[in-house]
Formats: structure tokens, sequence, C-alpha cells
């Protein structure tokens, strides 16, 4: 080639579209997380503090201390992806976006659920009608939780619906992972807050129950993770989450006049199954 400056030339442009080309193979999917997508879809557990619940009406207002509750478990069952039965068992559903590559933001649905625990003796200070018609009355300030006296659960359920800004970090690199495009183990931490929705199903001193939705109050809360991935797309989270649920107006019956309050703190374990994509 007579001119050595257009050898130059195209050596440099082949140098560099090979140096391109290298980092395009070197450079896994996982290895950057902004701009992606994800969705996940998945099943809880549930624990609850002791709760104070203060039942309010225009003849009556008394509270009951340290009332128990449990979840419903479900197990492993073809509910949680039945359409027509999803709201039966205890399910979380989230979907976000990262904003980096280490943190993202979501909103999402925790469906939890909520059940007094019956015929227990709790301590009671206040007034309603009629006490003793509901084979409710103990001696020293106590009553029995008895169906004929009060049934309270929010089973359709204590839904949290809340909006998170979490953090993940690749663990792969110290766990020498050789390939994060076919495994990763990410953790993620986070925190939230947002609205309680439930469907309280109480029966109360012989009233008609509510049974609707209604927005009862806020929580909030936070969480730890592992994250499974798989074939870049694909990947299963187990989280640990805890919170704070004040729910100071609750539906009790159809009268606008009856309300419940009450606060606790929750603890959920997870696992869901999701996807993760570019947008």
């Amino acid at each position: 080639m007579k001119n050595p400056y257009i050898l130059l030339l195209l050596c440099l442009i082949f140098s560099k579209g090979l140096s391109q080309e290298s980092n395009q193979i070197t450079t896994k999917y996982t290895a950057n997380n902004k701009g992606k997508f994800f969705i996940y879809w998945g099943g809880n557990r549930d624990s609850y503090t002791k709760s104070d619940i203060n039942f309010k009406g225009a003849d009556y207002d008394f509270t009951l201390y340290d009332v128990k509750a449990h979840d419903i478990k479900k197990g492993w069952h073809l509910d949680y992806i039945n359409p027509k039965a999803m709201t039966i068992p205890q399910t979380n559903f989230r979907m976000g976006y990262y904003i980096s590559n280490h943190y993202n933001i979501s909103i999402g649905e925790d469906h939890m659920k909520y059940q007094m625990f019956q015929d227990k003796a709790v301590n009671i200070t206040g007034s309603y009608p009629n006490p003793g018609t509901y084979n409710e009355l103990l001696p020293n300030n106590q009553v029995l939780l008895t169906e004929d006296f009060l049934t309270f659960e929010h089973t359709d359920g204590l839904n949290y619906i809340n909006a998170e800004i979490a953090r993940v970090d690749d663990l792969s690199k110290f766990l020498n992972l050789p390939n994060t495009d076919k495994f990763q183990i990410n953790i993620t931490e986070g925190i939230g807050a947002g609205i309680l929705y439930p469907k309280t199903n109480a029966k109360l001193l012989g009233k008609d129950r509510h049974d609707d939705f209604h927005v009862s109050g806020y929580g909030i809360s936070a969480k730890a993770g592992l994250n499974f991935t798989f074939y870049k797309h694909f990947f299963i989270q187990t989280e640990l989450k805890g919170g704070y649920i004040d729910m100071s107006d609750i539906k009790t019956t159809n009268d606008n006049a009856d309300s419940a309050s009450q606060h606790f703190m929750f603890l959920q374990r997870i696992i869901a199954f999701g996807g993760i994509f570019k947008i």
C-alpha cells in the first residue's frame, strides 16, 4: 500500500472493532441492572404481635387487651396460580424498575391474613349493652372471646398496598460463580410504606357484619432477602419482611357509627417467582 497513513488508519479501525466485539462477548447481561423491569408473584407466612383492639359505637366503647392472632396457612397449592382463586391463599405481587445498577423502585400488594384466636380470655375496659348475654363474662375484668361475643379477622385480607425502594448487590464474585448469566446470587434490602385496604370480617355483639374493602390505615416496612437468578431472566426470591401496621378506622358493621382500631407489628416469610427484562 503506497500511503502508510491509510494503512495505519485501517489498523486502528480494525483493532477498535475487535475491542468492541470482545467487550460485547465478555460483558454479562446480569452485570448491569439500570433500565430493567421486574415482576414477581409468590406466597407468605405471617406472624403478628399482640394487639389492643378498641371497639366503638353509638352505645358502646370498650377495649380488649393483648389479643392474639394468626395467619391462615395454605401450603403448596394450585390456588396460587388459579386466576379464580388467587385471593384465597396469602400472596405477594410486586413490579418495579431499576433506576440504577443497585437501586430499584417498586409497587406491590402483600395479601396477608389475620384471624383472632377464638375462645381466649383477655382483659377488658369500657362498656357495652347486655353484658353476660354472650357467654363471655369472666372474673377480674376479663371476657372470653366467644363467637357470640366477637369474631374478628382480616381474611380477604390484610392487604398492605405499598411502594418500596430497595438495593441489590451481586454476591456471585464472592462465591466464585463463573457465569452470572447462567446463575447469579444477589442480596437485597429495602424499605417501604403504604396503605391498609382490608376486607374485615367481624361479628360483634350480634350485629350484622360489614364485609367490604375499606381503607383502614397505614403501614411501614423493611425487608432483606436473597435473589437467585437463572439464565438472565428468571429468578426465585426469598425475603424476611417486617413492619408496623396502624389501622385507626376499621369497619366492623354496616352502621357508620361502629368502628374498631388497632396497631401491631408483623413479620412475613416470603418466597416468590419472577422475571427481569430490559424495556
